[in-house]
């Protein structure tokens, strides 16, 4: 067995970090410090332990202790290292990459719950991977994001809590309870803060038109929206822009940046289109191949995330990119459905 072990140890919030450092709260996150909820257990699944500890430090919650040790031949060994029986267990995985290793290590470590009893498994993923693949669009494809939703029902999951799904239906592939979360609120008080004049907020595709005019009238802005043809897998080319755009702030608005090639040929867009400022938003920063050389090449002035996904070194050196925090809406959404108290305010 590999001697490397990925290992959560409990954490306070008297013993969180600088508070200089502490990421913004969503609105319905607790102000004061609630004290610990022996029968409330929050595990790191490995695939992003900042944010595990953000969302405890809001709970005043100790995260609890696991470990994940890998065999020398890859596969995953997980360990509970707490008394969990009769608990309400959260589960915070994002699928990021890699990603099969970070779903395998989530269905590990739900059957070891189940096999401790505990009374409730709810996979907090703030980001859904396999999302992509929702419908069967080419003959002899899979619909990933529904044989995903099967697996981790089957492995003794009890409820899911997402944030931005790439399609909204995918919620209907679970057959357990799934709240799912928009980062909206957190990327729109960071906007409110800039005050950018003439804006106009731009869904790049028509499937994202709804969360664009969520998000335009949230922020009382006018709303465009890129009419593009996908011409293969990661390649697309901008056909035309609907709406005006011409001297005026657009902030493109998406749910994933995967290779950024869809982001930066509407930023060239819309500067082609007499646009005066150009930047983005989006919920899930998976960054992968060449977007980040792609965004310092773009008239894009900015890029903000939030860390559902955490970032690289070399993402995290990029001065373009800001990350907005939601352990404070995560936070909240756990505390919720702990206490058996509305989500739905959260959902707006």
């Amino acid at each position: 067995m590999a001697s490397t072990a990925i290992r959560s140890k409990g954490r306070t919030a008297s013993g969180a970090g600088d508070a200089s450092a502490t990421p913004e709260s969503h609105p319905m996150a607790r102000t004061r410090t609630p004290r610990p909820d022996p029968r409330l257990k929050v595990f790191c699944g490995g695939a992003n332990q900042q944010l595990t500890e953000d969302i405890c430090r809001h709970l005043g919650q100790p995260k609890a202790q696991c470990q994940l040790t890998r065999f020398s031949d890859g596969e995953s060994y997980v360990q509970i290292l707490e008394n969990v029986r009769g608990a309400d267990v959260f589960i915070v995985q994002p699928t990021c990459d890699p990603v099969d290793r970070h779903l395998v290590d989530l269905l590990l470590l739900t059957d070891a719950l189940k096999r401790a009893s505990a009374r409730r498994i709810t996979a907090v993923m703030p980001y859904f991977g396999y999302a992509r693949q929702d419908r069967k669009d080419k003959p002899r494809v899979p619909i990933s994001a529904k044989l995903v939703a099967d697996i981790l029902t089957t492995a003794g999951v009890s409820r899911a809590l997402v944030v931005d799904l790439h399609a909204p239906q995918i919620q209907g592939f679970f057959n357990i309870p799934v709240d799912h979360l928009f980062a909206s609120p957190v990327l729109v008080d960071y906007f409110h803060k800039l005050e950018l004049p003439d804006l106009t907020v731009v869904s790049p595709d028509a499937g994202g038109v709804e969360r664009a005019r969520f998000f335009a009238k949230k922020m009382d802005s006018a709303l465009a929206i890129i009419d593009k043809r996908r011409v293969a897998m990661d390649v697309s080319e901008v056909m035309n822009v609907i709406g005006d755009v011409e001297g005026r702030t657009a902030v493109i608005l998406d749910d994933i940046i995967d290779t950024a090639g869809t982001l930066v040929k509407t930023a060239e867009a819309l500067v082609n289109h007499g646009a005066r400022r150009v930047l983005a938003c989006a919920s899930h920063p998976v960054l992968s191949g060449p977007a980040l050389e792609r965004i310092a090449a773009s008239p894009l002035e900015q890029v903000v995330v939030t860390d559902s996904i955490p970032l690289s070194a070399a993402a995290r050196a990029e001065a373009r990119i800001q990350v907005r925090s939601i352990a404070g809406l995560l936070a909240a959404a756990i505390r919720s459905i702990h206490e058996e108290t509305s989500v739905s305010s959260l959902f707006l």
